[in-house]
């Protein structure tokens, strides 16, 4: 095959051509730090990439609505240990008034301390986080307890919020188990018995009640106290997720920048040799003597 000065000229240039199109694209991982910058180039990174992304975001979707979960739990512990802190404090007065010694009037002053601890319960049953009623299940929008006739319209409509793939959990607590009817009834009839002179043994009676309600709080704790501690432990694989699929996404499709500055190097000696090469190649040809 007879070989041409215009071959060798057309070889060259189209070398030269792809050494330059080398050197753009490891320039170009430099610059952005990825393998690829669109999905033309490589469609098996692309297509995982795509993957490693939507398993990212659902991971940290998942962490978000754990920080809903944490929110609504913290609230709620902390209006019960305030709630159980003055059923106690009604039991203790409850303690004092059975004592024989106590005048007419003491127990009257010891009402009225039962019935602002009262009010105080219904201001707790009655807690608000980001305008939400947190004690009225399902039903965030619509006050528990009426704070003047002290009438409830509590639903116990579980809060459920997704925190992993198909696993819902309980946000809120079961309301009508400790802030109920039977709660401010008893309380509101301690305060009258006081004032109308009740004996001991309708008193005991009274403290009986109070013991109860002290139980149902510390027993609707403790089941919150359950629920949180397994909000923890999906808190924690969900960060190892989040590391994980973060190291998948990474390996993927972040560039070795090492390993690119070496072909980059490599490269820049070739396109140099190769423009040397050519150089020689274009030589004057016969045509250039004649003009």
């Amino acid at each position: 095959m007879r070989v041409t000065q215009g071959m060798l000229s057309n070889n060259m240039l189209r070398n030269l051509s792809n050494s330059y199109g080398d050197l753009g694209k490891y320039q170009e991982q430099l610059s952005t730090g990825k393998k690829i910058s669109k999905p033309s180039q490589d469609p098996v990174v692309a297509m995982k990439g795509m993957n490693y992304r939507s398993q990212l975001g659902q991971v940290e979707q998942f962490q978000r609505n754990i920080g809903e979960v944490h929110n609504w739990m913290d609230n709620s512990d902390a209006a019960l240990d305030e709630a159980t802190q003055a059923i106690q404090r009604i039991r203790e007065l409850n303690v004092q008034a059975s004592n024989g010694t106590y005048e007419d009037e003491e127990r009257e002053n010891i009402a009225k301390e039962v019935r602002q601890l009262k009010e105080h319960l219904a201001e707790v049953g009655n807690t608000q986080v980001n305008g939400k009623y947190i004690f009225n299940g399902a039903n965030t929008t619509e006050k528990p307890i009426d704070s003047d006739t002290f009438e409830l319209n509590v639903t116990d409509t579980p809060v459920e919020i997704e925190v992993s793939s198909g696993v819902k959990i309980q946000a809120n607590i079961t309301s009508g188990s400790v802030f109920n009817e039977d709660l401010f009834a008893d309380i509101e009839k301690f305060a009258s018995d006081l004032e109308s002179g009740a004996s001991e043994d309708e008193l005991s009676s009274s403290l009986s009640q109070m013991d109860n309600h002290v139980n149902s709080f510390v027993g609707e704790r403790a089941d919150l106290g359950a629920r949180m501690n397994r909000v923890e432990l999906i808190e924690d694989r969900l960060g190892t997720q989040q590391v994980s699929a973060t190291k998948m996404m990474s390996d993927n499709e972040d560039a070795d920048i090492e390993k690119v500055i070496t072909d980059l190097k490599a490269q820049e000696s070739v396109h140099r040799a190769a423009m040397g090469v050519g150089a020689r190649i274009i030589q004057p040809s016969l045509m250039d003597f004649l003009r």
